[in-house]
């Protein structure tokens, strides 16, 4: 299966560091050597890079590493394909607009029966089932809320997001990174870590990789900074997993809200 990496800081933050040891694993110390992609909201803009081939080979992957892109939320996706070819239309993250915002998703897993959730307003491009559901996930949301809840009314979209992704999960393994922009939002179905890094500040050693960072040296105490992964990507540090059916809504690295599977 494919893997997760995503990031909700309250300051811009590269994060070269985890994705150092997370591309890794594409083609290297793991089998997902079929396409790469990662997602920057920065400046409230939004940029990605995405490449059908293994991370670990990737010229664009050092090139992220060697470019510290500051942001407050990214998501990177490492595939192992199931279903739809090797190619760059079935390579995540994928994006829609909806209510002038930019929606990135990247999902981690396998579906039965994907192909008949309806779909209206939104189509795939690609022949995933990843992506198909995307489209229907985005159009119910749509169809719910026409035009964006109100900030206090926030809630009921994020009830509605749980929803959709436990519909999800009747059909098979869903793992879910989604941003509009403002809000990262996690969703488990199997296999989901995260960890959050404040003051004090310490060293983190990568799993996949060697390396090992002093955050104390790059941060202020007041720096806030949130990792999700599929697996943890640290040796000594203690990452919390998610449970199954839990969805968790982020802002500025903390978890807003949080739903548990009924």
């Amino acid at each position: 299966m494919c893997e997760l990496l995503g990031m909700s800081a309250n300051v811009p933050t590269d994060i070269c560091f985890s994705f150092t040891g997370f591309l890794h694993r594409g083609g290297g110390t793991g089998p997902h050597r079929d396409g790469w992609g990662i997602a920057f909201y920065e400046a409230g803009g939004y940029r990605d890079f995405r490449d059908p081939h293994p991370s670990v080979r990737s010229p664009i992957a050092r090139l992220i590493c060697d470019y510290p892109i500051k942001s407050h939320i990214v998501i990177s996706h490492i595939r192992q394909a199931n279903v739809g070819e090797v190619r760059l239309a079935n390579t995540h993250p994928f994006t829609r607009e909806m209510w002038g915002q930019t929606w990135c998703y990247a999902h981690n897993g396998q579906l039965e029966g994907w192909a008949s959730l309806p779909l209206s307003f939104y189509r795939p491009v690609g022949d995933t089932d990843s992506e198909h559901a995307f489209c229907w996930l985005m159009g119910e949301l749509r169809r719910h809320f026409p035009e964006p809840p109100p900030q206090d009314e926030r809630e009921a979209l994020w009830r509605q997001l749980h929803r959709l992704c436990e519909r999800l999960r009747g059909l098979g393994v869903f793992n879910l990174l989604l941003a509009d922009g403002d809000y990262l939002y996690t969703y488990c179905s199997t296999k989901l870590a995260h960890i959050t890094r404040r003051a004090p500040f310490g060293k983190a050693e990568l799993s996949d990789a060697e390396l090992t960072v002093n955050f104390a040296e790059h941060t202020t105490p007041d720096d806030i900074v949130s990792v999700v992964a599929t697996e943890p990507l640290t040796s000594n540090e203690e990452w919390v997993r998610m449970q199954p059916g839990e969805l968790l809504v982020w802002r500025q690295g903390k978890i807003l809200a949080r739903y548990a599977a009924a």
